[in-house]
């Protein structure tokens, strides 16, 4: 989560996706994760 929230920061994205393989089903896995980036 950590990795991922810097790597919105840096890009300067304001969504990100999270994946989990290890779930019992995709779905599951699967974490939208939003950047507190506000552009100008």
């Amino acid at each position: 989560m950590k990795q991922l929230l810097t790597y919105l920061r840096l890009l300067k994205q304001p969504v990100g996706l999270l994946l989990n393989f290890s779930g019992a089903t995709m779905k599951d896995g699967i974490r939208r994760v939003v950047n507190d980036y506000h552009s100008k």
